[in-house]
């Protein structure tokens, strides 16, 4: 049997056919008895609407291109959440790309998503400069999520305050007693902000000669040997503040092999709050940079950006929150 056709439900409901695509539109248009038969005949027909046919009709194909950093950080999977929620209630859906896996492959993902014709593109995470993503944004509605570049004329920017959070983390070991800090840094606009507020805090408070900082990957690896290369020096730290939590798991390796116990003899504090930090033997203390709630607005922004595209690019900022677990404490040196 051939499927039904909307035709089908025009003659079932008794109306015409582009009655029933303002019924299945959501126009405000059609009188409740009439938008009730079309609603039933679509129900009894089990009528579904043609997509690619509704794309050419509108001249939009209601997805949005999500073009990640690199799909293993577990950062990403509440951001995707807070991201998706709102696209759901506006009838978008999401295409996922692993910039990852764009530099493994040695091409750019985002051309597939202009050659799809997406309705809209987020870039999430901090991403290699891109000539493709320049050139998608001047034709494509497009927001950051999640990263401070690139910066890109009407392009809407929804990110943690990074510079606040690191002085969250660095102010409470500070409190704790701790003197010797060290920050394990990351890379890009993200990484200098955090890597800020570590370093004002500590001058502030008259420590900035005891501030020690080693330049790590963003990975488990890297955390591990840069906490290695700081635990080498004469005087090691009684605390430690990570770029975020997968490296901050590696610091907490690095201290368990060297006989370390934490927080007794090292504090750790990591960055973003992923369901790592939340594991119970893990049970991390980090900075929450609120990931689902950017992601919903990121979202939000480009809705309004499709539906607007002229409207003048925003900075926004969500506010982090220090969550305080088990692995910082005291010092006891």
């Amino acid at each position: 049997m051939r499927p039904p056709t909307i035709r089908d439900v025009a003659e079932r409901a008794g109306v015409s056919k582009s009655l029933v695509s303002l019924v299945l539109r959501g126009s405000d248009q059609v009188r409740p008895e009439k938008r009730r038969a079309v609603l039933a005949a679509v129900e009894e027909l089990g009528y579904r609407p043609n997509a690619a046919a509704r794309s050419l009709s509108e001249r939009r194909t209601r997805t949005v291109g999500v073009l990640l950093n690199d799909l293993r950080n577990p950062w990403f999977v509440e951001l995707l959440d807070g991201l998706n929620s709102r696209l759901h209630d506006a009838g978008l859906r999401m295409l996922l790309a692993d910039g990852h896996l764009n530099r493994r492959l040695g091409e750019d993902l985002t051309r597939t998503f202009t050659d799809l014709r997406v309705d809209g593109l987020i870039a999430v995470g901090t991403l290699p400069p891109s000539e493709a993503l320049r050139q998608a944004a001047a034709q494509i509605p497009t927001v950051v999520a999640g990263a401070r570049e690139p910066h890109l004329p009407a392009v809407d920017i929804v990110a943690g305050d990074d510079e606040h959070g690191a002085r969250l983390a660095t102010e409470h070991l500070i409190g704790l007693g701790h003197r010797r800090i060290a920050h394990i840094a990351g890379q890009g606009v993200v990484g200098s902000l955090r890597r800020r507020g570590f370093e004002t805090v500590m001058r502030e408070h008259g420590l900035a000669d005891r501030a020690l900082v080693e330049q790590g990957d963003l990975t488990e690896e890297g955390g591990y040997r840069a906490t290695v290369r700081l635990l080498s020096t004469p005087e090691r730290p009684t605390a430690l503040f990570a770029f975020n939590d997968i490296a901050c798991v590696g610091a907490l390796s690095a201290a368990e092999e060297l006989g370390l116990q934490v927080p007794g003899d090292l504090s750790l504090v990591g960055y973003d709050n992923t369901y790592l930090s939340r594991l119970r033997h893990l049970w991390l203390t980090t900075v929450d940079n609120g990931s689902h709630d950017v992601g919903r607005r990121a979202a939000g922004h480009l809705v309004d950006r499709i539906a607007d595209p002229a409207r003048p690019a925003e900075l926004v900022l969500t506010t982090p929150a220090l969550e305080v677990r088990g692995t910082t404490g005291v010092p006891s040196l």
